[in-house]
């Protein structure tokens, strides 16, 4: 199946506030919030995200999980655990592709037709900006050519930087 370009866009702000099926979190291992996208998407969701997440026990990384999205526009919220960035050593590129691919596995499942990505594990866990969009793009590239769902893919940036190296990736500059 060849690959409709207008399936993956980007989107430059704040993924909290994406009228989508679902969004995607970077979450920690906990799932119990944190700092980032995974601090906001709790705070905006709401007590009952984090009651969810408590009955979860967790998550490893390069794995996925679905919860509501209580009062979040998205219906779900796709918890996803990318690696610390450690040099690239310790497996870290295949880890953050399993995120997408887990994340995008959860979603086809779930009938989600439009989905939100950050830009999992390049905030705080350190992970370069461009490597990290590659392997993003690669994945859901991958995915959406043997998958009708979902219909569409959002990757949402928080600042201009990031929408660039995505922008890369996706024009197959990187």
């Amino acid at each position: 199946m060849k690959l409709n370009p207008d399936r993956i866009r980007i989107f430059e702000g704040n993924i909290v506030k994406m009228k989508v099926d679902a969004i995607v979190n970077a979450a920690n291992n906990t799932l119990l919030g944190g700092g980032g996208v995974d601090g906001a998407i709790h705070m905006a969701a709401g007590p009952g995200l984090l009651e969810e997440c408590r009955a979860l026990k967790g998550c490893p990384t390069g794995e996925a999980k679905i919860t509501k999205g209580y009062l979040l526009p998205a219906k779900y919220v796709i918890h996803t655990v990318g690696p610390v960035w450690q040099d690239g050593r310790e497996g870290e590129d295949e880890f953050l592709a399993s995120c997408y691919r887990k994340s995008l596995e959860l979603a086809k499942e779930h009938k989600i037709k439009t989905i939100a990505f950050p830009a999992i594990s390049t905030g705080a866990y350190g992970f370069p900006s461009e490597r990290a969009a590659r392997i993003a793009v690669i994945q859901i590239k991958e995915f959406l050519q043997k998958n009708e769902l979902p219909d569409v893919v959002l990757l949402v940036c928080y600042n201009k930087e990031t929408c660039k190296s995505i922008k890369k990736a996706l024009d197959g500059n990187l």
